[in-house]
């Protein structure tokens, strides 16, 4: 028996709940015997794990994309899909991902991060010094982009970085990459990691913010993204290259800024991607002529392959 967990407690419950029902409705179509399990938290998942031989994971944020799912699930003795308990860690956390990034020289943007208890007024001073308007807010770990702003103004600068720490307890601000905003699935197919077509997004928005992402007709994707064949091949190359310093497995979606002059800078790498109609993961795989019940098929085999990165 599959259990396709979904819902959770974080704030991309929603998300994750529309993940669930699409994947849960592939899995009953390809033939296989499955549960739709929905939580609350995480006091819910060991007795809605009772019978299942294996999880589909669709906590979107929070302990199902932190490592914690993955963590109980290894020690229950449950194959799940995707990557495993360290690089759903890692990859979570935005300020760690940008350190091994950074060290395998893959591009990132220059950031920021608050210490808990400095003053802020002496921190948004130093990010002034250190980094041009625009800049970019973000918590340091959360996902759909949830809570991101952007700065323009030293005006409205500091009291954004200080509602930001206020509702997510951790800060960190980037460097404003103008450019496309690009998107690229890595998928395990046929014993070997495919990189998928690269969407360009084209929001309405500033930026690809959670409402952007999850309302229909907000937002324009252009996929394959309209680049040259040597953007292509380095944008492609680059987010392949960003999953396996994660030690992602399986399948991931790695977010980039493309600058005008060619660089792509890794915003952040995602383990458990969304598998709702608007979500990149899925667009992509179908412009690779991979059918969205394919995907999850696909999805699903990484739980019974012996992970050797």
């Amino acid at each position: 028996m599959i259990g396709v967990l979904s819902g959770g407690d974080s704030s991309e419950r929603e998300v994750s709940l529309i993940s669930g029902q699409r994947v849960h409705s592939a899995l009953h179509d390809l033939g296989e015997r499955c549960e739709l399990i929905e939580i609350d938290n995480l006091d819910d998942l060991i007795q809605g794990l009772r019978g299942i031989d294996t999880a589909f994971i669709c906590l979107h944020g929070g302990a199902g994309e932190d490592g914690t799912v993955q963590m109980l699930l290894d020690v229950m003795g449950i194959p799940y899909c995707g990557s495993r308990a360290l690089a759903s860690a890692l990859a979570m956390d935005k300020v760690r991902t940008k350190t091994v990034l950074r060290s395998k020289r893959i591009p990132v943007p220059e950031a920021c991060v608050y210490q808990p208890g400095e003053p802020m007024e002496k921190f948004c001073r130093e990010v002034m010094e250190k980094l041009s308007f625009p800049v970019v807010l973000k918590p340091c770990r959360q996902g759909s982009s949830i809570g991101v702003k952007i700065s323009s103004e030293e005006s409205e600068f500091m009291a954004a970085a200080t509602e930001v720490f206020s509702r997510f307890g951790s800060l960190l601000i980037e460097e404003y990459i103008p450019g496309h905003e690009l998107t690229v699935g890595v998928l395990r197919h046929n014993g070997k990691d495919e990189v998928l077509p690269i969407v360009e997004i084209r929001a309405q928005e500033q930026f690809f913010n959670y409402e952007a992402k999850y309302t229909e007709g907000r937002t324009q994707f252009v996929i394959p993204a309209k680049l040259d064949e040597r953007l292509t091949s380095k944008v492609q190359e680059t987010s392949l290259a960003a999953h396996h310093a994660i030690g992602c497995y399986g399948f991931s979606r790695v977010d980039l800024r493309l600058s005008k002059d060619g660089i792509p800078f890794v915003l952040e790498v995602n383990t458990v991607p969304g598998m709702t109609p608007t979500s990149d993961l899925p667009q992509a795989a179908a412009a690779r002529g991979i059918t969205f019940s394919e995907l999850v098929k696909i999805m699903l085999e990484t739980a019974s392959q012996e992970v050797t990165e």
